[in-house]
């Protein structure tokens, strides 16, 4: 068990931020469920899909939405020294994405864990989706 004071220190994503300047984030798949959304929820919320607890977990670690989207999608490519290939939408680069049914950049934070991919593009092509 980690203890009253050392889970004071887990999941210090902002002061992680700060030391490093960047951060990588993903799941902890197969402990936890395999859906991003849950962990870029939890980077900016600090909350459990239930919203506990009130006012967010240590939420002086909580990062900006848009720290949470980069630590998931470009910071986490950097970590595999892959930034170059993957990890943003450019020219060149591999284009790997999902379209969203609604923007996690400005819903509720508590609907973000609810939202429903609509489209999965891998290397440019629609794997899971219908293109209209």
């Amino acid at each position: 068990r980690v203890g009253p004071e050392r889970i004071k220190g887990a999941y210090a994503y902002k002061k992680l931020l700060g030391q490093n300047g960047w951060l990588p984030n993903g799941s902890d798949f197969p402990v936890e469920k395999i859906n991003p959304l849950f962990g870029f929820f939890a980077g900016f919320a600090r909350l459990d899909q239930s919203g506990f607890p009130d006012g967010g977990w240590h939420i002086e670690n909580a990062l900006t939405r848009e720290e949470s989207l980069r630590a998931m999608t470009i910071w986490a490519a950097k970590s595999c020294f892959e930034e170059n290939e993957r990890g943003s939408l450019e020219p060149g680069k591999m284009a790997d994405f999902v379209v969203l049914e609604e923007d996690i950049m400005t819903a509720d934070p508590l609907r973000v864990p609810k939202i429903k991919v609509l489209q999965t593009w891998i290397g440019g092509e629609v794997v899971y989706g219908i293109v209209k």
